[in-house]
């Protein structure tokens, strides 16, 4: 595993166990996702984060917002001495799942129940292609969210409108499979009019090839990226045990996670 993603992991898990809550599982299997787009694609740095030409970046799966915090401290947005002390704190800006209303610039939408995001972006999408502006939206989802009527009904909208602009990540790490047989998502994401990547997720530099090769793309259609990923990557007890899928780590456990993630 490449220094930054153990570097991310271990903030992540400060910050859960500063706030005492997360769903790190769902975290960990999105790290790299995030700060590939983040370092690798998106027209977004902390000078352009209030710029109306920036790219955006909109978590669906809210439940991920510790996967955000750790990658704009490390793009020098947000500092962890700030963040740490307030993390999940009354009136704190600094919530578990992201929230607008907080913040001017860095964080682009409210997060909490699932099937809301990938609208919310669609939405930015069209808007900015009425503007003509040059952003791209990326959205963050996760496989079960689009057991909502809301994710389909937003990628109808999306094909519609030729959306070119929008690029939709389904973080796949098979937490809907047990539940729902989804069938093959790539193949309903391309009837719905949707150019589609899969790529492992975890795979920084083959993460990197699949959204350059989908953003040189302007075909009128919406671009989707399929992210074959692991719950709780990085940490052998996290990919074992399903416990973490929502519980903050103590004292011990912060050493035990850590260790195992420095080891990965």
């Amino acid at each position: 595993m490449q220094e930054i993603s153990k570097k991310l992991r271990k903030e992540a898990l400060f910050l859960s166990h500063k706030c005492k809550d997360g769903n790190l599982q769902s975290v960990f299997s999105c790290l790299d996702i995030v700060w590939t787009l983040y370092d690798k694609i998106m027209n977004w740095s902390p000078a352009k984060a209030q710029d109306d030409n920036r790219d955006f970046f909109i978590i669906s799966k809210g439940q991920a917002t510790l996967a955000l915090y750790p990658v704009l401290i490390e793009k020098g947005y947000f500092q962890m001495d700030e963040i740490a002390p307030q993390i999940g704190q009354f009136n704190s800006r600094y919530c578990i799942q992201t929230d607008l209303t907080k913040f001017e610039g860095g964080v682009e939408n409210n997060a909490g129940s699932l099937g809301h995001g990938l609208p919310f972006a669609t939405g930015i999408a069209n808007a900015n292609k009425i503007k003509k502006s040059p952003s791209d939206v990326y959205v963050l989802c996760g496989d079960g969210e689009f057991c909502e009527g809301t994710m389909w009904e937003a990628c109808i909208f999306a094909a519609a409108k030729k959306l070119d602009n929008l690029t939709v990540i389904v973080d796949d790490n098979n937490s809907v499979g047990a539940m729902v047989d989804m069938g093959d998502m790539r193949q309903k994401l391309e009837a719905f009019g949707f150019d589609v990547e899969v790529v492992n997720g975890h795979d920084m530099d083959a993460l990197e090839q699949a959204f350059k090769k989908l953003k040189g793309l302007k075909n009128g259609k919406p671009k989707a990226v399929m992210a074959k990923t692991v719950r709780g990557y990085g940490s052998k007890t996290m990919m074992e045990n399903d416990i973490w899928f929502h519980k903050s780590p103590n004292e011990e456990e912060l050493e035990l996670l850590s260790r195992e993630v420095e080891q990965s």
